[in-house]
């Protein structure tokens, strides 16, 4: 009887100590009538009176509030087992709702409490993160709906006590909001996720053991044991799949917890999946399996253990790429080097035609390089339309170019039709990719290894000359250059180099001296008549080293035409000077002679192509037309006086006293 009647005292106390929903107090203002009772007993309490509060109090938050959430899962075995019948008493009648994420007034806390208030979000936040236990019990007695309140990205206290890994903070929550264990944020990420992610393994065994459920997965289809295996972590791995997780849940990607551990290296996670009936192929959207994504990631470990298990080592993925394509690209030395031993194939190409080889070259990883060679077949090379000489010379692999000739490889292999399509001025030699570069040194060693300057569509001297590079276009013509090369795509009457170093009298000269044909300048359809008005611009001859997706012209622009553009009309002069000095009878037709006569100085220059004209102009001409093009750099070692040979190579103007 004594008994009973201190209990129906300690609630008549409690009725009126604690407030009221309303802010209000009953009566008593002195905190310490519950020193006699215990922490866990306060929070009880708290307890009894968050599922017994009135119903017109409730009813009055529930209008007020935009919109409800459900608790995720019925409170478990892990429950006080006191409270469990009232739990489930009122559940049904009273649903729980998401309170504002600041409290209605916090800044009028109950005066019968002075040390507890009603926390905002932030303060809450702050308690939890510092593990400040105390505080958070009194918060749960006082105001255990506080801890519900969200954060921007959905956050409640449970999320971010599990985010800091603060079990004792997770504890008191979980015992006065059991329900909330699965609850999820905007991004849907559990309590559980979140301490799986951040390593916090105390954490993720007091969750498990409060009913948390292992397979719910965030908006990206990734659930705990997904992200714990891709920051591995043994320990948690175990209790996830101790306590349910499964293992062929994948996320939006196709993933699956094998893929990501592979992709760590982790033999370990692996093995432990493996055990637990996780498919050693299954793939992703992308058609990668585990091993594969080993390969990709450098897991050396991971690929000896999956062998074991039959892995397929040749598999492809949707693109054609196998395991040893990714271990190429991506230049993981000891990968190769093990797929190879275990008889790996390199002549499987993927969906654009590239073997393993291509790759290596074109990422520059050398010594995987020396190992593919012996290994590659030259006639797979062949059917792929494209050779490892034409990669290292468009990616400037010096090195590997050197390598690769060494090996036999064909320096004058044209790229096949499709591949060629590809670039917009129908490039298909390893030569063009050095040139259009400007890669002096690949350059040198093609050509010193028997490249042909002359195979191109676009002959690569053009290119050289366009961009004014003295040192290559000395080179190519060293080795046999077309001098009179010209565009199919803009034809003219005359050499294009001629077109192209208008504007640099130091490039025609040398142009003219090697052999360039001067005279087709001065052959012209209208010769004394009068012209017709121009219609081309010469800019539209100035992009053979970008675009050339142009409309091609149906008739040849004529040299007088050329160089009446405006940029060029200024340099008429010296440039007919220079080409006069490389021509015997020629005329000059109506428009170079108004172009001469446009500037007083340049008298002397219309002279000079009238008759007669000099016998000895006139023998040097021939001499050099006898000894041909291609000859004209061996003039030096003719039997002749070092004078006469200076003047065949126009060192001299005139040869006096010989």
């Amino acid at each position: 009887m004594q008994s009973a009647d201190a209990t129906s005292s300690t609630m008549a106390v409690t009725s009126m100590a604690l407030p009221d929903r309303m802010g209000t107090s009953r009566g008593f203002d002195d905190y310490s009538l519950y020193s006699a009772l215990s922490d866990d007993e306060l929070i009880q309490l708290a307890i009894e009176r968050s599922f017994t509060e009135d119903r017109g109090y409730m009813n009055s938050i529930q209008s007020s509030q935009a919109g409800y959430w459900q608790p995720n899962s019925q409170p478990n075995q892990f429950t006080n087992n006191r409270f469990i019948t009232r739990i489930r008493d009122t559940s049904a009648a009273m649903p729980l709702y998401d309170f504002p994420r600041r409290s209605s007034n916090p800044a009028n806390p109950p005066p019968n409490l002075p040390n507890v208030h009603f926390p905002d979000v932030s303060h809450l936040v702050s308690v939890i993160e510092n593990g400040d236990v105390k505080t958070l019990k009194k918060i749960a007695i006082c105001n255990p709906k506080s801890l519900l309140v969200a954060n921007d990205d959905g956050w409640i206290s449970l999320h971010e006590a599990a985010y800091y890994g603060q079990e004792e903070c997770l504890k008191i929550i979980l015992t006065v909001h059991p329900e909330m264990v699965n609850r999820c944020g905007t991004s849907n990420q559990t309590p559980l996720l979140l301490s799986a992610v951040c390593h916090h393994v105390n954490c993720v065994e007091c969750l498990l053991a409060h009913g948390a459920n292992p397979n719910i997965a965030n908006k990206d289809g990734e659930t705990p044991l997904f992200k714990v295996c891709s920051k591995p972590n043994i320990k948690i791995v175990d209790l996830l799949l101790r306590y349910g997780a499964s293992v062929h849940k994948s996320c939006d990607a196709g993933l699956t917890p094998l893929h990501e551990a592979a992709g760590n290296d982790n033999v370990k996670i692996c093995q432990m999946l493996l055990e637990a009936g996780a498919e050693p192929n299954a793939t992703n959207i992308y058609g990668i399996n585990s091993f594969f994504m080993a390969a990709q990631n450098g897991g050396v470990n991971v690929l000896s253990f999956l062998m074991v298990k039959g892995v397929d080592i040749n598999w492809q993925a949707s693109d054609g790429a196998t395991p040893l394509y990714e271990a190429s690209k991506n230049g993981h030395k000891e990968v190769v080097e093990m797929l190879l031993s275990k008889k790996a194939d390199a002549n499987k190409t993927t969906n654009n035609g590239l073997l393993p080889l291509h790759v290596a070259v074109q990422k520059g990883h050398f010594d995987i390089v020396s190992m593919l060679i012996p290994v590659t077949s030259k006639y797979r090379v062949k059917r792929t339309g494209i050779s490892p000489l034409h990669l290292s010379a468009e990616c400037n692999r010096d090195w590997i170019l050197e390598l690769l000739i060494e090996a036999g490889y064909d320096v004058n292999v044209q790229l096949s039709d499709d591949r060629s399509k590809m670039y917009a001025d129908r490039r298909s030699t390893a030569l063009y990719f050095a040139v259009a570069n400007n890669n002096i040194e690949a350059t040198k060693i093609l050509l010193d290894a028997g490249a042909n300057p002359n195979l191109d569509m676009l002959n690569p001297l053009l290119i050289a000359v366009r961009r004014g590079c003295i040192d290559m276009t000395v080179m190519l013509v060293e080795h046999g250059a077309n001098m009179n090369a010209s565009i199919l795509t803009h034809p003219c009457s005359f050499p294009a180099g001629i077109l192209l170093s208008m504007t640099n009298l130091h490039f025609l000269k040398f142009l003219m001296d090697n052999g360039c044909d001067a005279r087709s300048c001065f052959d012209c359809t209208y010769g004394s008549k009068p012209h017709p008005p121009l219609e081309i611009s010469r800019n539209r001859f100035l992009q053979l080293a970008s675009n050339q997706d142009e409309t091609p012209r149906k008739t040849c622009v004529q040299f007088c035409e050329a160089i009446s553009e405006p940029t060029t009309s200024r340099w008429a002069g010296p440039i007919i000077d220079v080409l006069l000095d490389y021509v015997g009878h020629v005329k000059l037709c109506s428009r170079l002679i108004e172009h001469l006569d446009s500037y007083p100085d340049w008298a002397g220059i219309k002279l000079k192509a009238m008759p007669p004209h000099s016998l000895m102009q006139l023998c040097r001409l021939k001499i050099r037309q006898q000894v041909g093009n291609q000859r004209l750099r061996c003039i030096n070692k003719l039997p002749l006086p070092d004078r006469l040979i200076e003047f065949l190579n126009y060192n001299k103007g005139e040869l006096l006293d010989i």
